[in-house]
């Protein structure tokens, strides 16, 4: 090898040591960045820690008081916005009478809008409370009473024809009785608040949403009303 091209080699080698140095510099500019910006979030997440709701606003709620949604929520003493955030709907969806909850922040004014998990009727059967998700609770809440047994087969069925009640009507049943005759096995008798009786078919059941206008047509009058055929009223004597 002549001294021309040793004077090459120790050139190229000298360019690649060059480069690799160039690579391991550290761009102070982005840590600095980075360190900017995180310390802009801590103060944000801090002053946030630090600021505390002034107005509580609930909707939607009829089985609940407000104080009582107040204190599921852990609200009493009027907490950071920040724990509201992190912590106040979980603790509201952990309450079986509560289906679906919003909780709308709006700076320090809060609303929670609730959307409610009636109970549908109690099973004296069974000693539980059916609420409108379907599902059992051992809790006794105030609700029309099933008072008899219900097949297997039915019992599915009425369960699902109960959660398209509204709960307005539901307020108005007293008792449920499983009460099958020759021609219909799904039939139903209904002891209302006020004094009436109502037959209900599992395919006829959304009728009973139709209870007080229709009720409505005899006024003063107590009897029997037929949904499961027709819509006849069978007034007592």
């Amino acid at each position: 090898m002549n001294s021309r091209e040793k004077r090459k080699n120790t050139t190229n080698l000298c360019s690649t040591k060059t480069i690799k140095k160039t690579k391991r510099h550290i761009k102070w500019k982005n840590i600095f960045l980075l360190l900017f910006f995180s310390g802009i979030v801590s103060i944000i997440v801090y002053f946030c820690c630090q600021i505390k709701i002034t107005n509580i606003y609930i909707k939607g709620n009829n089985l609940l008081a407000d104080q009582e949604i107040i204190e599921i929520a852990q609200l009493q003493d009027y907490p950071s916005i920040i724990d509201v955030l992190l912590n106040a709907e979980d603790r509201l969806k952990e309450e079986p009478l509560i289906n679906k909850v919003d909780v709308i922040l709006n700076f320090r004014k809060l609303t929670i809008v609730i959307d409610e998990n009636y109970p549908l009727f109690y099973n004296t059967n069974l000693n539980q409370s059916v609420l409108l998700d379907g599902k059992q609770y051992e809790e006794v809440y105030e609700a029309p009473l099933l008072i008899n047994y219900v097949p297997d087969v039915i019992y599915d069925s009425f369960v699902e024809a109960m959660q398209k009640v509204d709960y307005e009507i539901i307020n108005r049943i007293s008792e449920i009785k499983y009460d099958p005759d020759d021609v219909d096995d799904q039939r139903f008798l209904l002891a209302m608040r006020d004094g009436n009786y109502v037959y209900l078919t599992i395919t006829k059941w959304d009728n009973i949403n139709s209870y007080v206008s229709i009720i409505k047509e005899f006024p003063d009058q107590k009897g029997i009303l037929y949904l499961n055929v027709g819509n006849s009223f069978e007034v007592f004597e």
